[in-house]
């Protein structure tokens, strides 16, 4: 049973950093790719980003890159998602999925596994 387990959302003001992480659980994710999505309100959930497990290679929506960096660490089963010079646009609820490592990165329904969520607010 794959559990993916997300922490570090809070308020933040525009200009500031987070740092989301997800913890995985049951089972080995070698063969895995490891995703960041994006859900606010009244939108459809968006890619944000993603890592493979074993390359390490990374993926990043156009609105993120050069401002986030997903990266994990093997031993702990942790995947990060370290935000920097948030904006108000940023705001979101934050998901971390999970899949096999192939077909597109950025689409959602292709991840049959995902975590519940937290919360990412920025201020103006």
């Amino acid at each position: 049973q794959v559990q993916l387990v997300e922490s570090g959302g809070g308020l933040v003001q525009a200009g500031g950093s987070l740092r989301l992480s997800c913890a995985a659980s049951g089972r080995t994710f070698s063969g895995y790719v490891m995703g960041w999505f994006r859900q606010a309100p009244g939108k459809e959930r968006e890619f944000v980003a993603a890592v493979n497990w074993n390359s390490g290679r990374t993926y990043y929506a156009d609105s993120v890159k050069g401002r986030f960096t997903i990266s994990r660490d093997n031993a702990k089963k942790t995947v990060y998602l370290q935000m920097n010079s948030l904006k108000p646009e940023d705001t979101a609820v934050y998901y971390c999925a999970a899949k096999i490592s192939s077909g597109v990165y950025g689409n959602k329904y292709e991840y049959p596994y995902w975590g519940q969520g937290t919360q990412v607010t920025v201020s103006s």
